[in-house]
């Protein structure tokens, strides 16, 4: 546990935590939305600093992020809490029972078991990370001391205060949208009033020249919309650039909607064209292994540039560059490929 650095106090001993855009106004001895930000005696703790729940080294592709350092092995950690509600969060038992728990590990014990596994980086995920943004700073600041990379998997739903605090360390970012950040949608099934809050966390995070690249959990029935999913990639186009990538998942029933099936892949076939029409350029199916839009393909000459099966990469069609061999176009990835690029990745992590 540990006092908080994002908050305000408030008269009688109240607070309100600005790490996220919820904005909790917190009474002495209760504890926000979150459940690891409390109130004790007038001032916000982090109950979880230090406290890992769970931790993996994972293939930079799993975040997913195909335009960053592609190839690369990233530690993988959360902490328990979230400051969205999902009903269909597949990591629900860290996340939705917002329970303190985990193994006690310093900044520094976190960075060297990055070092001593091989990994590249550290991603924050599993849980929504601005929650234990306090956490995560002080671990990606000693991080980027020993030349690792720091990235975020986020619903994007943060304060401009903790960007602010994003910006000494964060490299790059998934933002995560469920059903295309429709507002019914996300009112009824994630709990939160709607997309607005994302959209300004993207211009900022844009502006800080932090890697972005854009998911979307297409939810058959409730949460499919093309109309919806046409709106997110015309402002993606509009407000990031066409160069942004942007996945569509497919989802797997979970949690409270067990009831739902899988997404049709044609459903998510249509989202991608749609995103194409749109005029965004690499658009990208997840959780289909071996379907062609895992591939990353060249603008101009529309050859295969990085092939792709899973989370592994199986071709690799760039010069040293990262332009396309076979004419030449400058594909936008920041880093090169890893010399882990084709190793077995999928290693636990023992504390």
């Amino acid at each position: 546990m540990k006092e908080a650095v994002l908050y305000e106090k408030l008269p009688n001993d109240r607070v309100r935590c600005t790490a996220c855009a919820r904005y909790c106004n917190i009474p002495k001895g209760l504890i926000g939305l979150c459940g690891i930000r409390g109130n004790i005696d007038g001032k916000l703790y982090l109950f979880v600093y230090g406290k890992i729940i769970a931790s993996h080294i994972d293939p930079i592709e799993k975040k997913p992020l195909m335009h960053f350092y592609p190839g690369s092995k990233v530690l993988s950690i959360a902490t328990t809490g979230c400051n969205w509600m999902c009903q269909y969060c597949q990591n629900y038992d860290i996340s939705q029972r917002r329970k303190v728990e985990g193994i006690d590990v310093t900044p520094e014990e976190v960075v060297q078991m990055a070092l001593k596994t091989g990994c590249e980086g550290i991603t924050y995920t599993y849980n929504e990370p601005t929650i234990f943004i306090e956490f995560a700073h002080d671990v990606g600041v000693l991080a980027h001391k020993y030349g690792l990379f720091n990235n975020f998997v986020s619903n994007g739903y943060m304060s401009p205060e903790a960007i602010k605090m994003l910006a000494n360390f964060l490299d790059a970012i998934t933002v995560d949208f469920k059903g295309s950040g429709e507002r019914k949608f996300m009112q009824k099934y994630i709990i939160v009033p709607g997309p607005e809050p994302i959209y300004q966390s993207l211009l900022e995070l844009n502006k800080l020249n932090i890697h972005i690249e854009i998911t979307d959990l297409i939810i058959p029935e409730i949460g499919d919309n093309l109309d919806e999913a046409r709106k997110l990639c015309k402002w993606v186009y509009e407000n990031l650039g066409p160069d942004t990538p942007i996945h569509f998942l497919r989802f797997h029933p979970d949690y409270k909607l067990l009831h739902l099936p899988h997404t049709p892949i044609k459903t998510l076939e249509k989202h991608c064209q749609i995103a194409k029409e749109e005029g965004l350029r690499y658009v990208y199916i997840g959780n289909v292994p071996g379907h062609p839009l895992e591939n990353t393909y060249c603008p101009e000459c529309k050859n295969i540039v990085i092939e792709r099966f899973g989370f592994d990469i199986t071709g690799w069609y760039l010069d040293e560059n990262n332009r396309c061999k076979y004419c030449g176009y400058p594909i936008p990835i920041k880093g090169k490929l890893s010399k882990n690029a084709f190793k077995n990745r999928f290693l636990p992590v023992f504390w």
